[in-house]
């Protein structure tokens, strides 16, 4: 080893030595021979990263055409290799910079923390291509595919960040790393305010993950920011959302666990899409059923046995509490049109071929309003594709709504200007019954 020293140190003094010889000044041989020797280091280092680029990031790529993994493939792309290469150049820089630097102390000194510092730094970029090559791998298995990945590798990276600026800032102040973490705690209220997006988002991002309250893939709706799609990625800050217009809507990861959204993954896994949605019956056109009006009805297939049914249990009742059809026939009890239009629904439901069986099904009424009397439809279709579930809607909803006036009643519809032209022009004929 202390032959190895006196040969470099005589390589490194051989410019110096020639020019003393032939009587140049000290300093300025001393100059000489340095740039010399800091040229002829250059040359070296930079044909030896070459060679070693060339060689390692080939074995690499050999490496991984053989191998059946694809996580050395996510190695390659995050150019884990290259870094690699570069080990060996700056571990031989270090060691020749003191033969470089003989008559220099200072720019030894200089130089040596320069490397150090990028050595630092070569680490860090080599342990984030690790970090980002573990989550592009993880999101391909289908235990961590949906997971936020990429908030927990964000997180790992500043770290990493971190503890380099760490020890890099201690490397040029010449502070020991426990009295730099001990002065940067006094200013942790400073560093809390400037990390609080950040701090906010890591929160969140383990909250959605442990709770399970959004995964990559999931069709959310925030109306408070404009997001109906589904989720394309969750990092440390954003969530990105994939509208159905195609356009991408970025959400704080925060507002996630702050403000209220809708997942619709549980419409998406079970074995349906609802379907609710009302007809406003006009009031004035629901009426009780007479024996003509209910042997109409009873050549509508689908109620015929409803309605004989219905009409043995109501004669019953008002036999053996002894109501009098005859004189009013509000007195017992009776049977609507709207009645006998809801149980049509029901049975329309039941038998249509797009609609779960296994999950609630009806036909409701709710509160009566100015526009009549809502009959609301709610029905899951077996089909979950958006465009087949507004097919399966727009088919059950055409049918009942041309089923309508075969029971007599109308769906009320706010006046249109044809309308009141008809109203105008029968006035005009007709102005006595006006």
């Amino acid at each position: 080893m202390e032959e190895k020293s006196e040969f470099l140190s005589r390589i490194s003094c051989y410019v110096h030595d020639w020019l003393i010889s032939n009587d140049y000044a000290t300093g300025t041989a001393q100059k000489i021979n340095l740039l010399i020797n800091f040229l002829v280091l250059t040359t070296i280092v930079l044909l030896v990263d070459f060679i070693l680029r060339s060689v390692v990031i080939k074995f690499f790529y050999a490496f991984t055409n053989k191998s059946q993994t694809t996580f050395d493939d996510y190695l390659v792309k995050s150019n884990f290799p290259k870094y690699v290469a570069r080990i060996f150049p700056v571990i031989l820089i270090k060691h020749l910079i003191p033969y470089v630097f003989t008559d220099f102390h200072e720019l030894e000194l200089f130089f040596l923390k320069v490397i150090d510092i990028y050595i630092i730094l070569l680490v860090v970029y080599i342990l984030r291509s690790i970090v980002r090559s573990v989550k592009n791998y993880l999101r391909t298995t289908d235990r961590f595919y949906d997971k936020p990945l990429d908030s927990y590798a964000q997180v790992v990276i500043i770290f990493i960040w971190f503890f380099g600026l760490i020890f890099a800032f201690s490397e040029l102040t010449g502070l020991s790393i426990l009295k730099f973490l001990t002065t940067l705690g006094a200013a942790s209220a400073i560093l809390l305010l400037i990390f609080k997006d950040t701090i906010l988002g890591f929160v969140a991002s383990i909250q959605t993950s442990a709770n399970d309250m959004v995964r990559i893939g999931d069709w959310i709706t925030m109306e408070k920011y404009g997001a109906d799609g589904d989720v394309i990625e969750i990092n440390l800050a954003t969530v990105k959302v994939r509208n159905f217009d195609y356009t991408i809507t970025t959400i704080p990861t925060y507002a996630l666990i702050s403000d209220s959204f809708k997942n619709w993954r549980g419409m998406q896994e079970s074995g349906g899409r609802r379907v609710k949605r009302c007809i406003y019956i006009k009031a004035s056109s629901v009426k009780f059923l007479t024996e003509e009006d209910l042997a109409k009805y009873q050549t509508i297939q689908a109620v015929q046995q409803y309605i004989d049914h219905r009409q043995k249990d109501i004669k019953k009742h008002n036999q053996e509490h002894g109501f009098d059809k005859s004189l009013n026939i509000v007195n017992g009890r009776n049977q609507t049109n709207l009645g006998i239009f809801r149980k049509y629904c029901d049975l329309y439901l039941q038998n249509h071929p797009a609609t779960n069986k296994d999950m609630l099904m009806m036909t409701r009424h709710l509160a009566p309003t100015s526009e009549g009397i809502p009959i609301e439809i709610y029905v899951f279709s077996s089909d979950k594709r958006w465009e087949n579930y507004e097919r399966i809607m727009a088919d059950i909803f055409e049918h009942i709504i041309a089923a309508v006036p075969h029971f007599d009643l109308e769906i009320f519809e706010s006046p249109s200007g044809s309308d009141l032209k008809e109203l105008i022009i029968h006035n005009r004929t007709n102005p006595k019954k006006a």
